[in-house]
């Protein structure tokens, strides 16, 4: 980023980069060990899953409306409140020492989470051009992962370090998220500081309810179903590696180190490949190399081809996320930006909140390698619908 012009949209771009990168440093971490730690609690399967929806319950109850009072009263104060609801999400985790602490927890997140990316995804759309959205949003995709690859380097040091003084699990999960409060606030203090208003000033009027376009229905749709099918697995990949592979946790790490890496760097450049050659297939190509990885992860026997595997996926993943999140920005219009994205995101969490329970359910009582295959099937015929019924909005190159 240090190559763009300083211009006052560039200035904020970089500074919700650096919020979002700061706030970003316990997401890897916790996709490994909150299942782990779950067990450890005495979590059944279908808990652990309860662990995922918990934190898409909030996003789901608020993000229909919470859209429109972006589109009333602007981005910036929902985006200080989710990252301080991240903030004090982390300090919820110091003190959980139980599941019902635990899923407590992951409310309090999905509370800061529900504000913090829908204003930052609208904030992108609103200072990004059109021929440049899929690269800004690839911006902030990176930031992402690049807070959470640090941030989980970070603390799985700790976590061995901690296990090398002989300390138990539950006093390493109080230093971890001591630790991880640090960043959280970081990121607080670094958005209240240099991000500015970008509610365009046409939405100073009242917001007119406008009916929902076909296409944005469209793509709720698909999110929704393609969403609910990636969340009902991901909950259960840690564990299911664990049982097929005999793997720790560290050599899982180092399997989807090279698969953090991509999605660390090359988001922004996948995005500009949208900006150039359109949305549509971009993801359908993400949603096709997900479909083809879920169906191979059962047959998994080696680490190596794990990370192989993970890595070609995350390909997809960096291609199309961009794309997706671009292509709602092409269809809605700048007063009711807010509102759009507010309703995609509610049919994505809404998905994320359901597809762990039935993923959990599955696991238990109709085999293991059975949510991996459902998974499949379903983002194949997610990939169908998106060339069947989206539409390009924008003229490609």
């Amino acid at each position: 980023m240090s190559g763009s012009p300083t211009t006052p949209q560039s200035r904020t771009l970089k500074t919700l980069w650096r919020a979002v990168f700061w706030v970003s440093f316990p997401f890897g971490i916790l996709s490994f060990v909150l299942p782990i730690y779950g067990k450890e609690l005495g979590a059944t399967a279908l808990e652990v899953g309860v662990f995922f929806s918990a934190i898409s319950f909030v996003p789901v109850i608020v993000r229909p409306f919470l859209g429109r009072a972006l589109d009333r009263w602007g981005r910036r104060p929902f985006l200080l409140l989710g990252l301080l609801g991240y903030a004090v999400a982390m300090l919820v985790f110091c003190i959980a020492d139980t599941v019902w602490l635990l899923t407590l927890a992951r409310f309090v997140q999905g509370m800061g989470q529900a504000f913090l990316w829908l204003s930052a995804y609208t904030i992108v759309a609103d200072i990004a051009s059109e021929a440049g959205r899929g690269h800004g949003f690839g911006l902030i995709d990176e930031a992402t992962k690049r807070g959470a690859i640090i941030g989980t380097t970070a603390g799985f040091t700790a976590i061995f370090t901690l296990e090398g003084f002989g300390l138990g699990w539950e006093q390493i999960w109080f230093w971890l998220f001591a630790i991880y409060t640090v960043p959280a606030l970081l990121a607080l203090w670094s958005g209240w500081r240099g991000v500015r208003e970008t509610r365009p000033q046409v939405t100073t009027r009242p917001v007119e309810s406008r009916p929902v376009s076909g296409q944005l229905l469209a793509l709720m749709s698909i999110v929704f179903v393609t969403g609910a099918s990636t969340a009902m697995v991901w909950p259960l990949l840690m564990v299911f590696l664990q049982d097929s592979l005999g793997a720790d946790v560290a050599a899982l790490a180092w399997a989807y180190l090279p698969a953090a890496l991509i999605s660390a760097f090359l988001p922004s450049r996948m995005g500009r490949i949208a900006d150039r050659l359109g949305r549509k297939a971009p993801m359908i190509a993400g949603l096709l190399v997900g479909a083809l990885a879920s169906a191979l992860i059962p047959h998994l026997r080696s680490v190596i081809l794990l990370a192989v595997l993970w890595a070609v996926e995350s390909l997809g993943y960096t291609a199309s996320v961009p794309a997706e999140r671009a292509f709602v920005a092409d269809i809605a219009g700048e007063d009711t930006r807010g509102a759009s994205y507010g309703l995609y995101t509610f049919a994505h969490f809404l998905g994320a909140a359901l597809g762990p329970l039935v993923g959990g359910w599955l696991y238990d009582n109709l085999g293991h390698a059975m949510p991996f295959y459902l998974n499949t099937a379903v983002l194949l015929v997610g990939a169908l619908l998106v060339a069947a019924a989206l539409r390009e909005s924008r003229a490609v190159e």
